[in-house]
């Protein structure tokens, strides 16, 4: 039977996954929409989960999402810099996750 304390860790990974996704999907349908402010917290919230788990393959995938809004926004110098956070974690290997990111 499992512990207390490892339940609970369970538990909350399975809660990150699922926020991770709810967030993963509001981005998408705001850029969609070109909210890109919106697709911007929504993405931001993505990244800061990613770096958590430290999956370099999400880092990477949602830098470049960010970099694309950014871009979308006219502010070049942001989007560059999260350019450059997808090309630090691609230099540091992402795993064998194929070519998506490990969100579940």
């Amino acid at each position: 039977m499992a512990t207390l304390p490892a339940m609970t860790a369970v538990i909350s990974a399975q809660s990150d996954i699922v926020s991770l996704r709810m967030s993963h999907c509001r981005a998408e349908h705001a850029a969609r929409s070109a909210q890109y402010h919106l697709a911007v917290l929504h993405y931001r919230t993505c990244l800061e989960v990613a770096e958590r788990r430290e999956d370099c393959r999400a880092v990477e995938f949602f830098a470049l999402k960010l970099a694309g809004c950014y871009d979308q926004m006219d502010l070049g110098s942001k989007a560059a810099s999260f350019r450059a956070l997808a090309d630090c974690g691609a230099d540091h290997g992402g795993g064998d996750h194929g070519g998506a990111p490990r969100i579940g």
